[in-house]
């Protein structure tokens, strides 16, 4: 029973559920009282950005609350977004764009490898693109390499699939 296990450690955004997310923003936005006549909006722009506008600095920030709530609600992960400057923008409005990212960075995936290897397991991680493949002979030892994944905290988002 020489056979080998593997899975794929990612980070991934499903854009629909960030679609359906701002959806659910927006509707906030356009039914809360404090938001009546404000000219506050959210809105998808290209694959891996969000723009949001609103009236001022602190309608920005209730706006980015309700969002964040949004994302929550929908199990998507806050650290997928990363928060470019507020800027002024025309109409007296101010502007911040929010970028998603998703993959795992060359130094992150570093760090994700070293963290399996000081767990002195019988299991190899591989660095492929934006994604590590864990491979062992036992799947409990592919088993206590995810539970450590997910204990540590990293700063973006980790979903494990392909388990073979």
């Amino acid at each position: 029973m020489a056979k080998e296990h593997s899975f794929d450690i990612v980070s991934e955004i499903d854009i629909q559920e960030v679609d359906n997310a701002i959806h659910q923003a927006v509707k906030e936005i356009n039914n809360r009282y404090d938001f009546k006549g404000s000219k506050s909006s959210i809105e998808r722009t290209g694959d891996d950005k969000i723009t949001i506008i609103s009236d001022d600095e602190y309608k920005l920030e209730s706006v980015i609350d309700i969002l964040k709530g949004k994302f929550i609600k929908r199990q998507l992960s806050q650290k997928v977004m990363e928060f470019g400057k507020i800027e002024k923008a025309s109409g007296g409005t101010v502007r911040q764009v929010v970028t998603l990212v998703s993959g795992i960075s060359s130094d992150s995936a570093k760090m994700v490898t070293k963290l399996i290897r000081d767990s002195k397991l019988k299991v190899k991680a591989q660095i492929q693109n934006e994604q590590i493949r864990v491979t062992a002979k036992s799947i409990d030892d592919l088993q206590t390499v995810i539970q450590i994944v997910k204990e540590k905290d990293f700063d973006f988002p980790v979903q494990f699939v392909n388990m073979r």
